[in-house]
């Protein structure tokens, strides 16, 4: 037998050996780190915004990458399944999509990367930089769904919030750590109040969630708003209306991450979030688009479950810790106060702030209709002597509305009722009082003091004065 022969005689035993002692090797270390074994799926079906993989398995809240036809990976959430088919979101452009694309899950819970360099920055949904700035320290992260707080273990609101603006310090009278909500209809002036807010508050940090909004509001409100003092202490994340579903609520979620994180510092925030209506209307397409049932006016029931999830996240934290004051903004669509997002929003903030149509229209700015708004917080935060005040107030307000339309055609008499009379009167006074310059700032002890000097103060009026003044 030749060499060449010998030399296809047959396999190799020491290499055969060799082979199996490799994936002897291998097969330990996959034993010891199983973490490392990824097993991916494949995408079978992409309809509108909803996608289905099979052949992987990954948690709900889960991250996947799906790898698409140019070899960009497209991030996504598990947002549900069925069977062995998984439900996912994307987090961005879902373009170059093709079938059998390959589904990459992502081990980890969803994470915020947070520090002090956040402060001035503004970021998108997934806490990328949007502006020009230096990247960001990576090396320290929270949870981005947070960590629940015992309920017995929070502060109670004790402290009252100088948000700066007359009507609310006086009348309403928002606490440190409460979560208050802002109805109104399309343009009423949320938002011009909400920059007002923003200017005025004392807080140690201001954290600005824009979740929904137009894309131009965001530039105007850093530079009106804001301003350069203004965000030496704040944080941005803006995710407007072009950004995908999953995209605005992550916007959603990590603002109230950010704002956990400094009152966990022991810090006072300030988390204004515009709008808490838009956040609902991304999860139900996020809904409706993976099968869910819709319940209450095209709503579906996690909705309402997310909801108070994002809301609850906001308050003072246990003993030591700051505290995080929310402002959440609720669009009344068609000025409907009934409207199922906020009758929602209204059973699970600590109050709400209404602004009245009418009064934005009479060119009373910022426009909020007192009956309407209330403070739950009230009667812990102020004196009686204050709550007697507030109490006299509304009853001048209240009367008058209530007479608005006699007094306007000229059909009440003075001397009619002693109460009309006096609420004619004031009427001026109280408009004069309501009203506020956009850039004006007026603290708490000046506002209760005007609000005595009203009450304090009458003028006798007459007919044709109660014309004038309806009018």
């Amino acid at each position: 037998m030749t060499d060449e022969t010998k030399s296809y005689a047959g396999p190799d035993p020491n290499r055969n050996l060799e082979r199996s002692l490799r994936i002897g090797a291998y097969l330990d270390r996959a034993l010891e780190a199983p973490e490392e074994l990824v097993v991916e799926g494949v995408l079978r079906r992409s309809i509108g915004l909803a996608m289905e993989a099979e052949g992987c398995s990954a948690p709900v809240g889960g991250r996947c990458d799906v790898v698409a036809q140019d070899g960009r990976r497209i991030e996504t959430e598990v947002v549900g399944f069925a069977g062995e088919r998984l439900f996912l979101m994307p987090a961005g452009e879902m373009r170059g999509l093709v079938p059998n694309a390959r589904v990459i899950p992502v081990g980890g819970a969803p994470e915020v990367n947070v520090g002090d360099d956040l402060l001035g920055r503004i970021l998108d949904g997934s806490g990328k930089p949007l502006d020009k700035g230096k990247p960001l320290d990576r090396k320290q992260s929270v949870p981005l769904f947070g960590t629940p707080i015992n309920p017995l273990e929070r502060q109670p609101i004790r402290e009252p919030l100088d948000v700066g603006i007359r009507s609310i310090n006086s009348l309403l009278c928002i606490g440190r750590g409460q979560r208050m909500g802002l109805f109104a209809g399309s343009g009423v002036g949320k938002s011009m109040l909400l920059g007002m807010m923003t200017r005025n508050t004392n807080a140690d940090v201001v954290v600005v969630g824009l979740v929904g909004e137009r894309g131009r509001e965001v530039r105007e409100f850093i530079d009106t708003a804001l301003g350069p003092e203004g965000m030496r202490k704040a944080v941005v994340v803006a995710t407007p209306a072009d950004d995908t579903p999953l995209m605005r609520m992550h916007g959603a979620w990590l603002s109230a991450a950010i704002a956990e994180y400094f009152r966990d510092r022991g810090l006072h925030v300030l988390l204004l979030m515009d709008s808490l209506t838009r956040f609902a209307q991304a999860q139900r397409e996020i809904a409706l688009a993976i099968g869910e049932p819709p319940a209450t006016k095209g709503y579906p029931p996690s909705v309402f479950a997310k909801l108070p999830q994002l809301v609850e996240r906001a308050g003072n934290g246990a003993d030591g810790k700051g505290s995080i004051t929310g402002i959440y903004t609720v669009l009344a669509e068609g000025d409907d106060l009934n409207d199922p997002i906020v009758d929602a929003s209204r059973a699970i903030l600590d109050g709400h702030i209404s602004l009245s149509r009418h009064l934005a229209d009479a060119g009373v700015y910022p426009a909020i209709d007192i009956e309407a708004s209330v403070s739950r917080a009230l009667t812990q935060i102020v004196s009686r002597e204050h709550q007697d005040l507030i109490s006299r107030f509304r009853q001048v307000y209240s009367v008058y509305q209530e007479h608005r339309d006699l007094i306007a055609v000229g059909a009440y008499r003075r001397g009619t009722d002693p109460r009309v009379d006096d609420a004619i009167a004031r009427w001026p006074a109280v408009l004069r009082f309501l009203r506020q310059h956009v850039h004006e700032r007026v603290d708490s002890a000046a506002s209760i003091r005007d609000l005595h000097s009203l009450l304090e103060d009458t003028n006798e009026p007459t007919e044709t004065d109660a014309v004038a003044v309806a009018n």
